[in-house]
């Protein structure tokens, strides 16, 4: 398939924008759905591929422009998994991510009072789709594990980068230098593996 020029990169979330434009080739122009004034459609699907591909494919038929998008979030052990698919919702319900970010704490905290074991362990996960016409679209997952941290760290990163500790390190991503973690992060893994599935960029 031929290269593109072009790529509308599907998200509202300055944060997902940033670090996908970051991870995307410099010659190849990044649209945002807010200057083309595409609202975002309803995450409805069940896990984040669904809901990557949900996205990617509303910001195609919207703009006709090649799309890519990220569905994301956090998983956390002792909590069954969740925030997961419902990790921006938290926020929302929460009034924040700080006030989602204090929640999850609390509750990694209750659910380990009294054991000599704790389990803070948690999951970044995302999952990446490239609608690149009418018949094909393109999707990978990355996933890095971590720890909750007891307390929100650092102010870089966004979303619930300040209260985790990816595997092997010692501070959180929101303490992280941008491009270190950017290119550590899940959504690093997951662009890697797409790249690898398509020769368009």
């Amino acid at each position: 398939m031929k290269k593109i020029r072009t790529i509308l990169i599907g998200t509202h979330n300055d944060g997902k924008f940033k670090e996908l434009s970051y991870l995307l080739p410099k010659n190849l122009k990044k649209i945002s759905p807010k200057k083309l004034r595409i609202k975002s459609p309803a995450e409805t699907g069940k896990s984040f591929l669904a809901n990557s591909k949900l996205k990617a494919s509303y910001f195609y038929k919207n703009s006709g422009i090649p799309s890519i998008s990220d569905d994301s979030g956090l998983s956390i052990s002792c909590l069954k998994g969740r925030p997961g698919i419902y990790s921006a919702r938290w926020a929302k319900k929460y009034g924040s991510f700080k006030n989602a970010m204090k929640k999850i704490i609390f509750m990694v905290n209750k659910k380990n009072y009294k054991k000599k074991l704790k389990n803070t362990k948690a999951t970044f996960i995302c999952s990446l789709a490239v609608r690149l016409s009418k018949k094909k679209i393109v999707s990978s997952i990355g996933k890095i594990e971590g720890n909750i941290s007891n307390k929100i760290l650092g102010k870089k990163g966004f979303g619930y980068d300040p209260i985790f500790v990816p595997k092997s390190h010692e501070i959180t991503f929101g303490q992280m230098q941008k491009k270190k973690k950017i290119l550590i992060d899940h959504r690093f893994i997951a662009y890697r593996k797409l790249k690898k599935k398509i020769n368009i960029f």
